[in-house]
């Protein structure tokens, strides 16, 4: 089987490719795997927390997230997934869920029998070794989330999450680091950094008024990238795109004595 890269799961092979070099039989055992597609609304839950997930989903298209319920009901979002990310990686070893996944957006997804993808680790070392680098990149997002809620103020941590959906999403072709649409709500975007749903309103006004972005509707333009990263504390060497990591700031030009 050829590496076609209209293939359904030819996402998959783009972003393990990223993770460890795969041979051509690598890629066609990948394209290889059992799956079928299912469309999914708004809301729809792929993961419940407690269950044994049997199937590995692939976001086709549309936005879904990670959270955790708290004993009082309350919320935190773990982390955001859109095209081209595999979502529940992990339970093809852990069985057992400890987290729910639930669509932001409706979609599509693709989904794989957990033990057509074990099989396939086993077999292909290379794919194996993409899977475990997949896993600890997704490790180094959460260490920047909890840094994210745990030490920066609330500026900083709307900032800093505008910053890293604009540089995913230019990376997974959804937009430009500059122009993107924002796939959440205000209320999910305070749950994301933990924040209440009117901080979180006049923390994006406040950033609007300073000059650093604009809103229309869900369209967030970074006026100044330069000046956002900063603002942020955002270096974007956490999220490992290597060159897909957006432009870095440019550092003002020293001053010479005459």
């Amino acid at each position: 089987m050829s590496d076609n890269t209209q293939h359904v799961l030819a996402p998959i092979v783009r972003q393990l490719s990223l993770r460890e070099e795969l041979s051509a039989d690598d890629r066609n055992a990948i394209l290889a795997l059992p799956f079928g597609l299912r469309k999914v609304q708004a809301g729809q839950f792929l993961v419940w927390d407690g269950d044994r997930p049997q199937h590995t989903c692939l976001l086709v298209s549309g936005f879904a997230y990670r959270h955790k319920l708290a004993g009082n009901g309350g919320r935190q979002i773990v982390s955001i997934h859109m095209r081209g990310d595999i979502v529940d990686l992990q339970n093809s070893l852990l069985g057992t869920a400890d987290h729910n996944v639930q669509m932001l957006t409706a979609g599509e997804i693709a989904v794989i029998p957990v033990e057509a993808m074990r099989e396939l680790a086993y077999k292909h070392p290379s794919v194996g070794m993409a899977m475990w680098y997949e896993t600890l990149v997704e490790g180094s997002i959460f260490r920047e989330w909890v840094l994210n809620i745990g030490r920066r103020d609330a500026r900083t941590r709307i900032a800093h999450l505008l910053c890293e959906l604009a540089v995913r999403m230019e990376a997974a072709g959804l937009g430009e680091h500059v122009n993107y649409e924002l796939p959440i709500t205000q209320e999910q975007l305070a749950d994301a950094v933990a924040l209440t749903s009117v901080h979180v309103n006049r923390t994006l006004m406040k950033l609007q008024q300073d000059g650093l972005i604009t809103r229309n509707r869900r369209m967030i333009t970074v006026v100044d990238w330069t000046k956002m990263m900063r603002e942020a504390d955002f270096e974007p060497r956490y999220l490992h795109l290597g060159e897909h990591a957006g432009p870095a700031p440019v550092e003002p030009a020293a001053v010479t004595s005459p």
